[in-house]
């Protein structure tokens, strides 16, 4: 006798071999009919018994929720909706679920607000929704690291817990082991961090982006897949404070090289999921389609989910400069009727979310890459172009923009010259002294270099439908929201 998933039970040959198979309970019908599902896929296993042949005190914990174990035989099945159902011949209850309980909760077999599965998140994974989402974000999850292997990258662990702003932004959380009601102070009044667990201001990083470049000059082409943090008061569908970034960063990479490496990744791991999600994102799909029957079809999503992530993989990502999407968006229709919640009025704008899915869904309508933006709206780590025929000032970034979300992934090529980034430093505020390896990294055959960030909850967002970041994330951490 041998424990089988369901998964691979339901595309099993009927055998007289005996199997158990372990999961909680979905449905219980006529006394007869287990619905089972162990988590490893979204449909159920039927298990079949014969009621007269158990107590009626056990049939009576066959309830939804409960956890119970069937041995019995695989055969083919003698009712509609199924190939093979188990034919048991032992029921154990593992864990017993109260009805009256489980009626007050998410796991009880009616449709929920999306809401109000986040209030019981310790319990939604246990929904079809969640269960879908999670298994597909577990597989992007695995592609990523499958692609970059492949691709002769080496994963480069980069610290949590950091004393530097990799992003200039300022809006970190702060980590101290200080007495925040009696914390030393300085002659001048002011806390002393040099008495702190680190002997200086430490924070939760933003990014990895800064180790990793030092990684690349010496491994060649490596990669960061961890969680990040920003404390940012944003309460939108589209940003966490705790969320996991991939950043790959490769030496002897320019721009247009960083472009292609960005496109190729997000059509392979999206790939993947189409091979080997396929129950999860039709169930997914199917989901999408009946939410959209009660919006406005002004609102509804423009093609089915399946077709949106092959629409991604059949076409090139369109390579468009900053300068030429400004023109585009200054004399768009939305802009000049003063639609846009943000109006695009000269050159050196900073793109909003809007503009960025006009340019997607509306004006190329295929997934969009911007680069070289003005350089006052960029990060100081980003590589300076010369001046264009206006005198304007841009860097080598570059946004990948995608229908739906807008922009999913961020990079650049890097400054190499010590004396240009030396200079952005002094010009932006950022100390020296704070990130001199950073800078100095530039004195040791410093060469061309190249990388980005992808939020991994905005590409799961993408792939599996979901319209809100907090639920493609376990636990979601969003301002006012630490819970679980």
């Amino acid at each position: 006798m041998q424990d089988r998933k369901i998964v691979a039970l339901l595309e099993a040959q009927p055998s007289m071999q005996e199997i158990t198979v372990r999961g909680w309970v979905r449905s219980f019908r006529n006394d007869r009919f287990i619905a089972l599902n162990d988590g490893s896929t979204i449909n159920n296993i039927q298990c079949v018994i014969e009621p007269e042949n158990h107590d009626r005190d056990l049939l009576d914990q066959i309830n939804v929720a409960a956890a119970v174990a069937v041995t019995g035989t695989l055969v083919e099945s003698q009712g509609k909706g199924q190939r093979v159902e188990l034919q048991a011949t032992k029921v154990e209850i593992l864990g017993t679920a109260d009805p009256e309980d489980v009626a007050k909760t998410i796991l009880s077999p009616k449709r929920h607000k999306l809401d109000t599965l986040r209030e019981q998140a310790h319990l939604r994974v246990r929904t079809n929704t969640f269960g879908a989402v999670m298994r597909v974000r577990a597989i992007l999850s695995y592609a990523v690291h499958k692609y970059f292997n492949e691709k002769g990258f080496y994963q480069a662990h980069t610290p949590i817990i950091t004393g530097s702003d990799a992003e200039g932004a300022g809006e970190m959380f702060r980590l101290s082991t200080l007495d925040p009601k009696n914390p030393p102070l300085t002659d001048d009044g002011e806390i002393d961090y040099g008495k702190d667990f680190f002997g200086k201001e430490s924070n939760l990083t933003v990014s990895g982006q800064l180790e990793a470049e030092t990684y690349a000059m010496g491994l060649g082409q490596v990669y960061t897949f961890g969680p990040t943090f920003r404390a940012e008061n944003s309460n939108t569908s589209r940003h966490l404070a705790e969320f996991w970034m991939i950043e790959p960063e490769v030496a002897f990479a320019d721009l247009d090289a960083n472009m292609d490496l960005g496109e190729d990744f997000i059509k392979y791991v999206i790939q993947y999921a189409l091979e080997h999600c396929a129950d999860d994102i039709a169930f997914l799909e199917q989901r999408l389609v009946n939410e959209d029957k009660q919006k406005p079809q002004a609102d509804r999503s423009p093609m089915p989910l399946r077709e949106k992530l092959e629409f991604v993989l059949k076409n090139n990502f369109k390579r468009v400069s900053y300068t030429e999407a400004i023109d585009i968006l200054r004399n768009s229709k939305p802009n000049k009727k003063k639609k846009f919640q943000y109006l695009i009025e000269e050159w050196g704008a900073d793109l909003q979310s809007e503009h960025e899915r006009y340019l997607v869904e509306k004006h190329f309508e295929c997934p969009v890459i911007l680069f070289d933006y003005p350089k006052n709206i960029k990060a100081f780590y980003m590589r300076l172009n010369d001046k264009d025929d206006q005198g304007r000032e841009t860097v080598r970034a570059m946004d990948i923009l995608f229908p739906g979300i807008g922009e999913i992934a961020g990079g650049s090529q890097r400054e190499e010259r010590y004396d240009v980034l030396k200079e952005k430093m002094d010009a932006m505020g950022i100390p020296e002294e704070e990130l001199w390896w950073y800078l100095d990294m530039r004195r040791f055959g410093s060469v061309v270099h190249s990388g980005f960030g992808l939020g991994f909850e905005r590409l799961v967002m993408f792939v599996t439908g979901m319209g809100n970041v907090r639920d493609v994330i376990p636990y979601p951490r969003t301002p006012g929201n630490a819970a679980f």
